[in-house]
């Protein structure tokens, strides 16, 4: 069948009609959501979709608008990162186990990637995971790891073999959060509070059938995951904005306002409003085939422009926005940013160009893989990894 406006439109006319969301369970509203393929249309069917234009995906949240929802902000690496990558690269068998409790927010999930010794430079990292039979034991340590208190399962990258250069050598495995050996630290912020962990992997056991893609393969499908991760924290529209808040506030206390900083705010406004349209633009397209390296310009953007708002919030508010509700320290479900007072949109803006990728790092992608510029010299290119200096 080919999906336009108006089918899907009557597909969730047509849901709303068999499942009244003020008489039904939540938890089972949102799995018949899914199994209606009115989770994400762009999916295949029996897999939460339709297999539809993404673009139709609107159409379906439009007629649905007001239902439960899954509660995007607090299963979002389930959502943006995991649910892309096990599509692109998971077994059948792996994606009905997974995709269903993913979507509902059953089981909430988190990223392995970073490590204390390999943060910007991925692919040196160290975790190893070594064959025994139709297991794999993986011993190293992850960091900043978001929500891995609450997790179910992991997306985790370890290295299989360390006779290769370090690109070569790497392998892609779903994580059970659960197994013996698997340890969470929480890692106290500037907020006060822990979203971010450390993990430890001790002799952890996984199953080969929790691989995703081939043995050696796992830089190609981290890759995968990486330009989704970039194009969820950047290329979202949402709602209520950043440049928003601070228009609310310029237009609310007109006794903050000088010359200086609307001049500011107005250039900031275009910034905002070009990062915007960009965003329409990458998510167009999304709907004509995988994220490609422009993710990665508008998380550049997205973190530029948080740190100049939240700071020139602060500045406009004076002694007000230095308040802060609250240094408790706390593990926090969700990340709640627009929610919250100026003073902690300042401290918490200071890591949107380290998470999901620094802002140095994607210069070097946007330069290299955008621009088309002479890519930086790389000594280690075929040098086996257990041959380079540490």
């Amino acid at each position: 069948m080919t999906w336009d406006e108006a089918s899907v439109a009557e597909r969730a006319r047509a849901f709303l009609a068999e499942h009244d969301p003020a008489a039904t369970d939540r938890l089972e509203f949102l799995r018949a959501r899914f199994d209606a393929g009115l989770a994400w249309v762009h999916f295949p069917e029996g897999l939460g979709g339709l297999g539809a234009s993404r673009e139709l995906q609107a159409v379906a949240d439009r007629e649905l608008k007001g239902t439960p929802d899954n509660q995007p902000g607090r299963i979002g690496i389930g959502l943006g990162m995991a649910a892309p990558t096990i599509l692109a690269f998971g077994t059948e068998e792996q994606k009905k186990r997974f995709l269903r409790p993913l979507w509902t927010g059953e089981e909430v999930w988190c990223q392995l990637f970073s490590e204390p010794g390999a943060g910007s430079d991925l692919a040196t990292l160290a975790t190893r995971a070594v064959r025994e039979g139709d297991e794999w034991v993986v011993d190293g340590q992850k960091v900043w790891t978001s929500s891995a208190h609450t997790a179910r399962w992991a997306i985790l990258v370890a290295r299989t073999d360390p006779d290769v250069p370090k690109h070569r050598g790497l392998t892609y495995f779903v994580c059970d959060m659960h197994a013996p050996g698997v340890e969470v630290r929480p890692l106290r912020q500037i907020t006060g509070e822990a979203e971010f962990n450390e993990v430890f992997l001790t002799g952890v056991r996984l199953p080969d059938a929790l691989r995703l893609g081939e043995v050696g393969d796992g830089w190609r499908v981290a890759q995968t995951t990486l330009m989704n991760e970039r194009v969820a924290i950047g290329g979202t529209p949402s709602r209520r904005t950043m440049m928003g808040v601070v228009a609310e506030t310029w237009r609310s206390r007109p006794e903050l306002r000088t010359h200086d900083l609307h001049q500011r705010l107005l250039a900031l406004w275009v910034d905002s409003e070009v990062m915007r349209l960009t965003a329409l633009r990458l998510r167009e397209q999304l709907a004509a085939g995988h994220p490609g390296p422009e993710g990665s310009g508008m998380k550049l953007a997205f973190a530029r422009l948080h740190q100049q708002l939240s700071g020139i919030e602060v500045e406009m508010l004076r002694e007000d926005g230095l308040a802060y509700d609250d240094w408790t320290f706390r593990r926090p479900d969700t990340v709640d940013f627009i929610g919250r007072e100026a003073g902690y949109r300042y401290l918490r803006a200071k890591g949107n160009s380290i998470e999901g990728g620094t802002s140095e790092i994607l210069r070097n992608i946007i330069a290299e893989r955008v621009l088309g510029l002479p890519a930086e010299p790389r000594a280690d290119k075929d040098v086996a990894w257990k041959d380079l200096p540490r």
